[in-house]
């Protein structure tokens, strides 16, 4: 029974919808479905396939509503849940995984090397939002009084922003060999202590991926983007992470402590060329995942660089997620709206590398088309689900 069901529970509601995708396989054949508190079973003739829910996810078979028959999706139903489902892992904030006066270790996240090695900070402070210079006139009946101040962490200082780590490089032992190339402008690092301008900024690349993993911002302050550096204890194990997953875990992150902190819940995916590559609208961020997999034929529909996103639990695997809307802007596409969500001072900009863009493009493309075709769009936007 292979991609035997899907359930999408929320845990504000207590309520499920559930797609028995087993049934799309036989169109014309009649099928019993059976509903149980903790499994699911679908009869088609001589067959039965049956699968067990996961612990905590009980259901309440007698609230079963609205069911219905999808060409190429399969039985939809409703149903509420007997009790409240797993509460969420808590999900460690950006702000909050660096502690003063701890040792850390920065790996590439790509390939696991080392980028920095023991880096102790005595502060870590958050920094303002983005856009918070384009606020000061808001603010102040006279000139800007921070027009000619810059945010510069000191020695020991990490000042952590929406998407990246500003961090001080201090003396030339804690800089990896190497680490920085220069941009295709051949511009280098200035030897002031002002800002580069964004064209003339550098990349600090992995020395044996060759992955970006930041970028100089002045002569002795570097940006390292959540997405590609895994931020570790020094005293604790170092265990990789897929990409694919990673990726995805630390974009949702990203998404729901700015939709949290700010009630912000639309944002544009933005490169660090300049240009925007997605448009993203946060629907839903209580979401708990449910699949079945069954067979293995459909391990093959989320595989992306190499990792493969099923539960190594066994056949049927639970995830924290949150829904999104989004609208690719690549090649011209959806440029009207984009200009729109440009000028709209409710939509937030996150920045990362643009070949993190194109593989964030990649991965909702994947979650979307591993959807039932029913729930794949809405209105004008496709919809897909960031695992966490």
């Amino acid at each position: 029974m292979a991609g035997a069901f899907l359930m999408e529970i929320r845990r504000a509601t207590q309520s499920a919808l559930l797609v028995i995708r087993a049934a799309a396989e036989l169109p014309s054949a009649p099928v019993e479905v059976s509903v149980c508190a903790d499994s699911l079973e679908v009869r088609s003739g001589r067959s039965c396939d049956a699968a067990a829910l996961p612990a905590g996810v009980r259901l309440a078979p007698s609230s079963c509503r609205g069911l219905r028959r999808l060409r190429g999706d399969g039985l939809h139903l409703r149903v509420r849940l007997r009790c409240p489902p797993p509460a969420a892992d808590v999900v460690f904030t950006l702000k909050e995984s660096l502690k003063p006066n701890k040792n850390y270790i920065f790996y590439c996240q790509s390939c696991g090397d080392i980028v920095v090695k023991d880096w102790k900070f005595l502060r870590v402070l958050p920094l303002p939002s983005e856009d918070w210079s384009d606020l000061v006139e808001e603010w102040c009946c006279h000139p800007d009084p921070f027009a000619r101040s810059t945010l510069h962490p000191q020695h020991g200082d990490c000042f952590v922003g929406d998407t990246y780590f500003l961090v001080n490089s201090g003396n030339e032992s804690h800089v990896p060999e190497s680490p920085v190339c220069c941009s295709e402008a051949g511009h280098h690092a200035s030897q002031s202590g002002s800002y580069l301008k964004s064209k003339e900024n550098t990349r600090v690349i992995c020395k044996r991926c060759k992955t970006m993993l930041g970028e100089t911002v002045s002569s002795d302050t570097i940006k390292y983007y959540v997405t590609e550096v895994n931020i570790q204890p020094a005293e604790g194990s170092f265990s990789p992470t897929p990409r694919s997953q990673f990726v995805q875990s630390m974009v949702a992150q990203c998404l729901l402590e700015l939709s949290s902190a700010k009630s912000t819940f639309r944002f544009t995916i933005k490169g660090d060329n300049g240009k925007t590559y997605i448009l993203v609208w946060l629907l839903n961020s209580d979401t708990l995942l449910v699949e079945s997999f069954g067979s293995s034929s459909c391990h093959s529909d989320f595989t992306l660089f190499g990792d493969i996103l099923t539960p190594s639990s066994g056949p049927v695997g639970t995830w924290n997620a949150v829904k999104v809307l989004y609208q690719p802007c690549i090649q011209c596409r959806n440029k009207e709206l984009a200009d729109a969500w440009e000028n709209d001072m409710g939509v937030h900009p996150l920045k990362f590398p643009s070949e993190t863009c194109l593989e964030l493009l990649l991965i909702l493309g994947l979650s979307t088309t591993s959807l039932p075709p029913s729930l794949r769009c809405m209105n004008s936007f496709q919809v897909a689900f960031l695992k966490m």
